[in-house]
Parts: structure tokens; C-alpha cells; sequence
């Protein structure tokens, strides 16, 4: 039998999760099925040059959804998504 023991949340190291970020192939149809299908709030993309990517927030009631975007062939997305063409976390 195997036990598990579980640690007061005052102990826990883990705290609230902010955001959770999805590479997207397709950021105009993942906000769209966001906002049309599922009925969240999405915000207007937001271009982050800094970090070679364009955004969408999925606002949830206790976390954030980040969709992102390559904003060129060089950003570390572009290279994630070459790789794994359906997008991910």
C-alpha cells in the first residue's frame, strides 16, 4: 500500500499560477475559438518585440491563458513551432 502524505498549504512551495502560455500556429483562429466557442475574454493582440513574440490574454476568473505568436523567423517560437506544428505549452 502506498501512502501519500500531504503537507499543510502554508508549507506548500507552490503558490497561484499566473498564466499559462500556448504557442499557437494561428493566433487569429486560437483567439477566435477562445472567444466565439468557449465564450472567454481575449484581449487585442499585443506585439512584444522584446521577446519576438505577439500575445493574446484568455482572461479566467483565477489565471490567465497566454497565447503567443512569432513575430518573426527568428524567434525561439517560430523554432518551438517548426518542431511541434500543432502548437503547445
Amino acid at each position: 500500500m502506498l501512502l501519500v502524505t500531504v503537507e499543510p498549504r502554508e508549507k506548500c512551495m507552490i503558490g497561484d499560477l499566473n498564466h499559462t502560455a500556448i504557442a499557437v500556429p494561428d493566433l487569429d483562429a486560437a483567439r477566435a475559438q477562445y472567444r466565439d466557442t468557449l465564450g472567454a475574454k481575449v484581449s487585442e493582440p499585443i506585439d512584444l518585440p522584446e521577446h519576438g513574440v505577439r500575445v493574446v490574454f484568455v482572461e479566467l476568473s483565477n489565471s490567465k491563458i497566454e497565447l503567443i505568436y512569432p513575430l518573426n523567423a527568428d524567434s525561439p517560437i517560430a523554432g518551438f513551432l517548426k518542431k511541434y506544428p500543432l502548437g503547445g505549452i
